[in-house]
């Protein structure tokens, strides 16, 4: 089997069956998944954005974990313009689903095969360097046919593409390859989420300065995007031609000083059942390495959730969850299938209650930021650490 698609297997082997029924599905745990709310949101960005500047959604790693192709079909059915993803079989799987807008592969490609099959498949890869840029031209001279291509300058994140400052050496050498044409040119910004936006503003410069001096030499820039979620919110400046949004799509804010610009709504909540409840005496331990000792008799419900699922470890005796509009905190340590709370506060609890780990019940709410705050880590690696043997559910 060809490299590519031994990939694209071993991808697609991961997903959930969507005919399960919604009562499999929540046997044990599971991720509800709100479209309203992404709705919601996208038809905010647009109209933030105005008519001017496209939406490109960013449905990589499963859309944060909320599901790639209803996500992208949600957004796409709300306004967004064109997608992007990380990664070729990520792009194939939205193909394979029947979506046909442009898709932006973000990821560097350079196997010949790989991009056989991005020619295939009508994706459109980004390329980062010269050299990237020969292997792409000669592989699609073998193949006959023409291919739309990104180009990505480095303004200072120092990760993918090349130097600002070699920017029209770079777009010529582009041009002289009559198998490759040219889509856009765009950067990335490294610090957009920041309320200190002295780098922003430099790598902006950077990337208005390459622009300026490719208009120099005659050559006028199809497609111009720099702006993620953050500097979509932050700063119009950077809008150019379209934004590449994620985090926004999915209801949260890069940092709390973007939460004046609009309004989001939440789209993943992660809810498990409780599996048997039982009083512990005072002075025993609850879980692996008695980390959590009990000062009385405490009534102990066990949920069937843990760290095999995407529940953090180190949130161990530092979160907190929601049972019949009650904050409740988890005890003991977290272990590979389960948790532990304790439910002193809530009387006739019974197993098969629902526990809301994050979301929304009443006038309560857990967020992914509340767990980043606590790991000092960012939503964005919470959001994409749900595994797929939880059933991802979709509400409408």
């Amino acid at each position: 089997m060809v490299g590519w698609q031994q990939q694209i297997k071993t991808y697609s082997s991961h997903k959930q069956d969507n005919s399960l029924s919604l009562l499999a599905n929540r046997q044990r745990a599971w991720i509800e998944v709100d479209l309203k709310a992404l709705a919601h949101n996208v038809r905010t960005l647009k109209s933030f954005l105005g008519h001017q500047t496209k939406l490109m959604a960013v449905v990589k790693a499963d859309a944060y974990g909320h599901g790639a192709v209803t996500v992208a079909q949600t957004a796409l059915a709300n306004g967004a313009d064109c997608l992007a993803i990380a990664t070729l079989a990520e792009g194939v799987e939205l193909r394979q689903a029947g979506i046909n807008v442009p898709i932006l592969i973000l990821g560097a490609i350079n196997a010949p095969e790989d991009i056989q099959a991005i020619a295939a498949w009508q994706l459109e890869p980004t390329i980062c360097n010269p050299e990237q840029a020969l292997v792409v031209e000669a592989t699609m001279a073998k193949v006959g046919t023409s291919l739309p291509v990104h180009l990505k300058l480095d303004t200072g994140m120092s990760r993918l593409g090349t130097n600002w400052q070699e920017a029209t050496s770079f777009v010529q050498l582009v041009q002289q390859l009559s198998n490759l044409q040219i889509a856009s040119i765009y950067s990335h910004c490294a610090t957009a989420e920041e309320s200190d936006r002295t780098m922003m503003n430099l790598q902006h410069q950077r990337f208005r300065n390459a622009i300026k001096q490719l208009k120099k030499v005659g050559y006028v820039p199809p497609l111009l995007h720099l702006a993620n979620s953050a500097a979509t919110l932050s700063d119009r400046s950077y809008h150019y031609d379209l934004v590449r949004v994620g985090l926004a799509l999915y209801g949260l804010y890069s940092a709390p000083h973007l939460q004046q610009a609009i309004e989001l709504k939440p789209v993943l909540q992660v809810k498990a059942k409780i599996t048997q409840i039982k009083t512990i005496p005072a002075g025993e331990g609850v879980s692996y390495g008695r980390k959590f000792i009990t000062s009385q008799d405490t009534k102990v419900a066990v949920v069937g959730i843990g760290y095999a699922d995407g529940i953090p470890r180190n949130l161990s005796n530092r979160l907190e969850a929601i049972i019949s509009g009650k904050l409740v905190p988890q005890i003991g340590s977290i272990t590979m299938d389960q948790l532990m709370l304790n439910v002193d506060r809530i009387p006739d609890l019974k197993p098969g209650e629902i526990v809301t780990l994050i979301g929304q019940q009443n006038n309560l709410s857990i967020t992914a930021d509340d767990w980043a705050n606590v790991l000092n880590t960012i939503s964005w690696e919470i959001l994409c650490s749900f595994k797929h043997r939880l059933p991802r559910i979709n509400i409408n």
